[in-house]
C-alpha cells in the first residue's frame, strides 16, 4: 500500500527538499505540502493522509495547534503527525506529545532514517527516533498534568497481568517483534494486546500508551 504524507512546514526549501525525498520511494507518495498550520488542517482533513511532517514554529497557526485540532478529529483517526523540530528537547515538543504527536524527528535526521521513519509510523509498529522520544516523554514524565496520574493509575487497573506486561515493553520502545520475543507469544496476539491497550486506556497510538506508562509511574525514566 502507498502510504500518504502532508508536509507542513513555513520554510519552502525544507518543505521542498521532505517531498523530493519522499516522493521519490516507490511505496510514498506526497499528497500536498502547506506552509502553516491552518493549511495544514485544511489539507489534512481534505487528503486525509497516513502521515503529517509537522513544524512547530509557523505563522498563522503553529505546528502544536494544528496537531491538536488533527488528533482530535475523529474522521482522522488514521492520521499520525510526526513533529519536525530543531531541538530535541524542545518545550513545544512536550506539548505537542499532550496534543496527540505520535512522533518526533529531528530536522537534520538523514535521509534514509526519514524515510523509515514515515514507513514505521504508517505502520503503527514502534515509535520513531526511539533514543529522541524517549528522552522526551521521561522529560515529560516529570512534570505531569494535575490529575494525570490519577486518572492513569485508575486505568492501569483494568489491566490483565500480561497486558501490564506489554505496555512496559511497548514504553521500552520495542518493535511488535521484539516483544512477542520478548514474552513468547505470537506476533499477533502481540497486535491483539496492543489494541487493547488503545481501547482501555483511552490511548490514540504508542506514543500515548508510552507517555502514561511514565507518567503513572509503571515504568521509571531512566530504567532499562
Amino acid at each position: 500500500m502507498t502510504i500518504r504524507v502532508v508536509v507542513a512546514d513555513d520554510q519552502v526549501l525544507v518543505r521542498s527538499g521532505f517531498s523530493m525525498l519522499l516522493g521519490g520511494e516507490s511505496d510514498i507518495e506526497v499528497v500536498g505540502e502547506a506552509g502553516n498550520g491552518a493549511e495544514a488542517v485544511a489539507l489534512v482533513a481534505r487528503e486525509r493522509p497516513d502521515v503529517v511532517l509537522m513544524d512547530v514554529r509557523m505563522p498563522v497557526m503553529d505546528g502544536l495547534e494544528a496537531t491538536r485540532r488533527i488528533s482530535g478529529d475523529e474522521m482522522l483517526a488514521g492520521t499520525h503527525v510526526v513533529i519536525l523540530t530543531t531541538f530535541d528537547l524542545d518545550e513545544y515538543v512536550h506539548e505537542a506529545l499532550r496534543a496527540g504527536a505520535s512522533g518526533f524527528l529531528l530536522k537534520d535526521t538523514l535521509p534514509v532514517d526519514l524515510i523509515n521513519a514515515v514507513r514505521v509510523v504508517a505502520a503503527g509498529d514502534a515509535l520513531i527516533s526511539p533514543k529522541i522520544t524517549r528522552r522526551l516523554i521521561e522529560e515529560f514524565a516529570k512534570r505531569p498534568e494535575p490529575g494525570a496520574v490519577a486518572a492513569g493509575a485508575a486505568a492501569l487497573a483494568q489491566l490483565t497481568e500480561r497486558e501490564r506486561e506489554v505496555l512496559e515493553t511497548v514504553a521500552r520502545g520495542h518493535s511488535n517483534a521484539e516483544i512477542a520475543a520478548e514474552l513468547y507469544v505470537s506476533h499477533a496476539t502481540v497486535k491483539t494486546h496492543i489494541s487493547r491497550l488503545l481501547m482501555k486506556l483511552g490511548a490514540r497510538d504508542r506514543a500515548q500508551l508510552v507517555m502514561i506508562a511514565y507518567e503513572t509511574g509503571l515504568v521509571a525514566p531512566g530504567a532499562p
